[in-house]
């Protein structure tokens, strides 16, 4: 398959996590929130996956000791707000283990969000128990982020299971990453996009210029070509229904937003605006004197 062959400037850690991990199994990018890691196993593995190098790693599951290091360099962080857990997916864990790790990070009195990104809702929702639900339930804020790529993953079975994490009071987001062949077509995003919103009421949150995985030349689009879309989702879609364009650039500073910019010039308080049919109009800033 084309997976196999690596493209030049392909790279094994396509984001830089592993210059921001001060511990452990942990990423530390931004002041306050990080990367938990408390699995490497997922419910099914994506072909254009950035952290296969790590996934293919032999005893990398779940162990209560295997986190101590990062739960202690969370503990001793208190700008740190938002504890994020990847993977590999968290949802491959039994409840046991899910409310485990949350009842150690509840135990941390600075954290206030627990966010948790995992493809569990596409590849098997039936995991979406009441059990699952309440090992998730406590005092920290919950935020679920799936990851759709196309409205053909959504069932009647994915409908029930974030109908549940709603009821719950869960937050829930969606990722997606744009692949040549798949979704990069505009009539494809724009369905998935309101299903999403208005099937399964997750908001669409971001859509990914594909990383430099290696393997993976073959379903990267051009930036170009991602601006064109998003451009045109803009003028099909309510604007609770787009996603941010965004890329993770190989240094590991973050995400970066690619959309093209509508701000064509300005002269002093007059800014030249492009507007969403594609003529630029004058716009001239009124404020208030101090």
């Amino acid at each position: 398959p084309d997976e196999l062959v690596a493209a030049e400037g392909e790279l094994d850690d396509p984001i830089g996590d592993h210059a921001f991990s001060p511990a452990p199994r942990l990423t530390h990018r931004h002041a306050d929130r990080v990367l938990l890691f408390p699995t490497y196993q997922c419910a099914v593995y994506c072909r254009f996956c950035f952290r296969k190098e790590s996934l293919t790693s032999i005893g990398r599951g779940y162990t209560r000791e295997a986190l101590e290091p990062a739960l202690a360099y969370i503990a001793g962080h208190p700008e740190i707000r938002e504890v994020i857990l990847t993977g590999g997916d968290p949802l491959s864990l039994p409840d046991k283990a899910l409310a485990e790790i949350r009842a150690r990070l509840e135990a941390i009195p600075h954290l206030r969000l627990l966010r948790i990104h995992t493809r569990v809702p596409v590849a098997l929702p039936s995991r979406i128990t009441p059990g699952l639900v309440e090992a998730l339930q406590g005092r920290l804020m919950v935020s679920v982020v799936t990851h759709f790529n196309h409205a053909r993953e959504i069932t009647q079975a994915t409908e029930e299971a974030c109908r549940a994490m709603r009821q719950a009071g869960f937050v829930l987001l969606n990722q997606s990453v744009l692949l040549k062949g798949v979704n990069d077509k505009v009539e494809v995003l724009e369905e998935l996009c309101r299903e999403l919103m208005y099937r399964l009421g997750v908001k669409p949150y971001y859509l990914h210029h594909g990383d430099l995985a290696r393997g993976m030349a073959h379903r990267r689009t051009t930036i170009a070509e991602g601006q064109a879309l998003v451009a045109e989702l803009r003028r099909r879609l309510s604007g609770i229904c787009i996603p941010t364009y965004v890329i993770d650039l190989p240094d590991g500073c973050g995400k970066v937003p690619l959309a093209a910019s509508h701000i064509e010039g300005r002269d002093g308080d007059t800014w030249l605006i492009r507007g969403q049919d594609g003529k630029v109009r004058e716009y001239k800033e009124v404020v208030g004197q101090d």
